[in-house]
């Protein structure tokens, strides 16, 4: 609906809408889409007026600006929704670090390193930290032939970011996966974010029948925890 809107010092950055349009002449696209042609500002908030929407200046820089009839509260609305499942559908590339010594165990050593490779293939990096106590700092080259063995064991889906450097009693380097591994991450991350999207789509039909009698309700309620259990699996 129609509404007057003053602007304020420091105010919103958000496009033009009714009474806040400054241009007397606008180029008016219909609530429909289709070309209303050029009118002057006052006709085109009547017609606004008229269909209980707003006029929204999409174009300002056009000669005349361009202006289109919508429910600008809906489309706000369908902007921040979009801009929420774009954000969920992002890979949050974490950091884990992983501690070695000079005198690793070779099952210790496999172990840590399957974790890496798991860790490494969701699209994160990992800190790889070989750490000196006593008198195993006087043997640098140790850790460095450790540091050196898991980039060759991780080398088909990791790349050294990082060098070895040392750091106090600590020497480390940074993994990070290869173009090839971070794309296929990047894709699952938004695969899963579409099987969350389709779930939460599921759901409202059964919202929708909230004055369904009592019987029909108890029915349903199986149902809406059967649709539940795929979305579970993306987040293990």
């Amino acid at each position: 609906m129609i509404r007057e809107q003053r602007s304020s010092r420091g105010g919103s950055r958000d496009q033009r809408t009714n009474r806040r349009i400054r241009a007397r002449e606008v180029r008016v696209v219909g609530s429909d889409g289709g070309q209303l042609g050029v009118m002057p500002l006052e006709a085109a908030l009547d017609k606004a007026r008229s269909e209980g929407l707003d006029l929204v200046e999409i174009s300002p820089m056009a000669s005349p600006p361009v202006c289109k009839i919508m429910d600008y509260g809906k489309f706000k609305y369908e902007e921040k929704k979009k801009a929420s499942e774009s954000k969920r559908a992002q890979l949050k590339v974490e950091l884990k670090e992983v501690k070695l010594r000079p005198k690793t165990e070779d099952h210790d050593y496999d172990f840590k390193v399957r974790n890496m490779r798991r860790f490494i293939e969701e699209g994160n990096k990992a800190k790889v930290v070989v750490q000196f106590r006593g008198r195993e700092i006087t043997h640098r080259e140790q850790g460095t032939v450790i540091l050196n063995d898991v980039a060759t064991d991780l080398k088909d889906i990791a790349v050294v970011e990082m060098p070895p450097r040392m750091e106090g009693r600590l020497m480390f380097m940074i993994l990070a996966p290869t173009p090839k591994v971070a794309q296929k991450a990047r894709e699952q991350a938004r695969q899963a974010a579409l099987g969350a999207k389709k779930n939460s789509g599921g759901e409202k039909p059964a919202a929708a029948n909230a004055n369904a009698p009592a019987t029909a309700t108890a029915t349903a309620a199986p149902e809406a925890g059967e649709q539940e259990a795929p979305s579970a699996t993306p987040a293990s």
